[in-house]
């Protein structure tokens, strides 16, 4: 003799909210209005949950209605239920930074890290004491990495093209020339000839000798010397405070907010000049893979480098918190 299993029950989400209403309400109309469906419609459905359980649910009482015993025992785990649904199905952009616990990698070159990192971990200590960073080096293919999840974010000039990387752009910066103290750059105008003259210490992860400084020399019919070529901007400005090297800093736009980018070239002492050429500007953005464009934490992720970069002054004033310190 064969044995036929029964079909598994059609589990209906829509039956559930139902009987969290009517069990709630003790009444179909105004279960119906709760819900926002005819009286019909949820008399229907009363009855068809009186045939699924095996039970009246709701039975008359004079002019009202009351639960039966089955019914008072289903009411809170079908308020469970509910509440357990409308979150499965709500959109998870909110998040409550304060209960992150995440580890987030970025990518960025050293002097953006380095830029990043301060206003970073003030932003985490006020909002999300539970988050920490890793930033590495630009040392992976950052396509590659974003969609295979090595790293959450890269942040710099985003020089490739992914079809499915989002990409934003956070600010513009201009090139400054960055010299010691006493060089002989900073003793009257700097034209394009003194600066061709000089030595330079190029910055190229390639090993480049050339870059957008070189081609606009060349329409004045000027070339450069670079002495040096280094993987590194904070290798290049150390360089520059012990020699009379000069290298290329990235400094705000005329009329901006100062850039983090340039408080390193400050602490070290150098002397920012303008170059008197036509440069193209420096665009820092950030970019990363689709499947964390909704996701909570990687939104207050991106918020947060966008603070740094764009109104860094807000990343940088100490609270009173900050002021006192842990005790």
């Amino acid at each position: 003799m064969m044995l036929v299993s029964s079909p598994d029950p059609v589990i209906d989400a829509n039956l559930a909210i139902a009987l969290d209403a009517l069990l709630a309400e003790h009444s179909v109309t105004r279960a119906a209005a709760r819900l926002h469906t005819s009286p019909a419609a949820m008399s229907r459905t009363l009855a068809r949950l009186r045939r699924i359980l095996q039970d009246p649910l709701l039975v008359r009482a004079g002019q009202t209605m009351v639960p039966t015993p089955r019914a008072q025992a289903l009411r809170e785990e079908a308020a469970t239920v509910v509440r357990s649904l409308a979150a499965l199905l709500s959109p998870g952009t909110s998040v409550d930074p304060a209960g992150l616990r995440n580890t987030f990698t970025l990518q960025a070159a050293d002097l953006v890290g380095a830029a990043l990192a301060p206003g970073l971990l003030r932003l985490a200590q006020r909002e999300a004491p539970g988050v920490s960073f890793r930033i590495r080096a630009e040392d992976l293919e950052a396509g590659p990495a974003l969609r295979d999840g090595r790293i959450d974010l890269e942040v710099g000039s985003i020089d490739h093209v992914d079809p499915e990387t989002q990409v934003e752009e956070l600010v513009s910066l201009r090139m400054v020339a960055a010299v010691r103290p006493g060089h002989p750059l900073t003793e009257g105008p700097l034209t394009p000839a003194r600066l061709a003259a000089a030595h330079h210490a190029a910055v190229s992860r390639r090993g480049r000798f050339t870059g957008p400084l070189d081609a606009a020399l060349a329409e004045q019919h000027l070339h450069r010397r670079v002495s040096v070529v280094l993987p590194s901007h904070l290798a290049a400005m150390t360089l520059a405070t012990r020699s009379d090297l000069v290298c290329l800093v990235p400094a705000a736009l005329p009329g901006a907010a100062p850039s983090p980018l340039t408080h390193d070239a400050g602490a070290l002492g150098l002397h920012l000049l303008d170059i008197p050429l036509a440069l193209p500007p420096l665009t820092i953005g950030m970019a990363w893979h689709p499947r964390h464009t909704a996701d909570g934490a990687h939104r207050w992720l991106r918020d947060t480098v966008r603070r740094v970069l764009r109104t860094p002054a807000a990343a940088s004033e100490p609270t009173a918190a900050d002021a006192i310190g842990p005790a």
